[in-house]
């Protein structure tokens, strides 16, 4: 049993394994992101369908609370795993390159595309940004003002918000937009064959998840 414990805490505790686990929840959320989508989607068929939509969910609560558990427990991995590798990657490199040259799709001298080199960066956005989310729309009290479809209009109807809303999601895409690749390529699906098809769609959907995503505060801000 020793032995069994000790080979499941090395290989987690190892690089490929923190990278193993990133790429797993990292995945998951990529996964639950296009869920998301579809039921966002729903505020088009106006606040009957949107409504409805939320009540289906929450008429499997039991269901719904163990699938928020489980994001959150990944999210949590995620966030830790991810920091972890940053600071073991800032120690292993104490002296920052003495040029960065870099542009979309371009590498650095270090390797690096400039996604990559900010990912540690969005990723803490996104966390800050996620947060604020549940605050404004999960957090709160659905049954007064409406309900749901009217609570996410009059958000939107702000400027500032929507504004902040939108800019978010298109970091939520540029982070994707590598870590969806890099994930396939941790797993070791990266033959040199497939990977520049996988990079593709990986570009692909990060565009979808920003665009579709700023669809609606668009909208809302556009018919106010």
């Amino acid at each position: 049993m020793e032995e069994k414990v000790s080979w499941f805490t090395a290989t987690f505790m190892s690089s490929i394994g923190k990278k193993l686990v990133m790429a797993i929840t990292g995945l998951s959320f990529c996964l639950f992101l296009a869920m998301h989508l579809v039921g966002n989607f729903f505020y088009y068929g106006g606040g009957s369908a949107f409504e409805g939509y939320s009540a289906h969910l929450h008429e499997r609560l039991i269901l719904l609370r163990l699938a928020e558990g489980g994001l959150i427990f990944f999210a949590l991995l995620h966030v830790l795993f991810g920091g972890i590798l940053y600071f073991q990657n800032l120690a292993a490199r104490p002296k920052g390159y003495v040029m960065k040259k870099s542009v979309i799709r371009k590498t650095t001298p270090g390797g690096q595309t400039v996604s990559s080199r900010l990912q540690a960066y969005t990723g803490l956005y996104i966390l800050v940004f996620v947060i604020i989310h549940l605050f404004a729309f999960t957090f709160v009290d659905r049954t007064a003002g409406g309900g749901l479809y009217r609570i996410v209009t009059t958000a939107f109807q702000d400027p500032l918000y929507a504004a902040f809303y939108v800019f978010s999601v298109i970091v939520v895409g540029f982070h994707i937009n590598h870590g969806f690749w890099s994930a396939f390529q941790t797993i070791g699906a990266n033959h040199p064959k497939y990977m520049p098809a996988v990079k593709v769609i990986s570009m692909v959907y990060a565009l979808i998840i920003g665009a579709c995503f700023s669809s609606i505060p668009v909208f809302i801000f556009l018919s106010a």
